[in-house]
């Protein structure tokens, strides 16, 4: 329980900063997969470029399915991008998640569990410019706390003007 406050103390006080921020720059789809549990992962993500220099706020919601379970995650990412004067811009990053679990116990008595956990994840991942003027973008997560081991994730960032 004081988890879930805090998580939820830590999202209410981002808030106001991407409020600030101007719209959302970039937003797109992401698919991967994840270890522990081991799972199949779709989701979308809207990218605020500049909340700070170098720092993007990256909130995303994934869905993920396998291994007799299903998860929905709402995360809230922040990425620092590193200069390398290339076309590849890597980052480094953290975020929160909130993952709501649904657990199918198959069997002669078969009963579906739900739960809802939080944690958090460190962040590295590059991006790309495409023939498009859109940025390709390949990162790996990995969990502490109640999130998924690790979660490796690719994507598109469309422009959103």
């Amino acid at each position: 329980m004081l988890r879930r406050s805090l998580l939820a103390l830590a999202i209410l006080a981002v808030l106001p900063a991407t409020s600030l921020a101007d719209p959302f720059t970039a937003w797109g789809p992401q698919f991967g997969f994840s270890s522990g549990p081991d799972q199949f992962v779709v989701g979308g993500h809207l990218k605020w470029g500049g909340v700070a220099p170098s720092l993007d706020f990256v909130p995303s919601v994934d869905f993920a399915f396998g291994d007799n379970s299903s998860v929905v995650s709402v995360n809230g990412d922040f990425h620092y991008r590193l200069d390398t004067r290339t076309q590849w811009r890597p980052y480094l990053g953290g975020g929160v998640g909130v993952h709501f679990v649904s657990i199918n116990n198959e069997g002669t008595r078969a009963s579906d569990n739900t739960n809802t956990v939080s944690g958090g994840q460190f962040i590295a991942g590059a991006d790309v410019l495409a023939k498009n003027g859109n940025r390709f973008f390949a990162e790996m997560k990995l969990g502490f706390s109640d999130s998924p081991d690790m979660k490796v994730m690719a994507g598109f960032n469309f422009k959103a003007r």
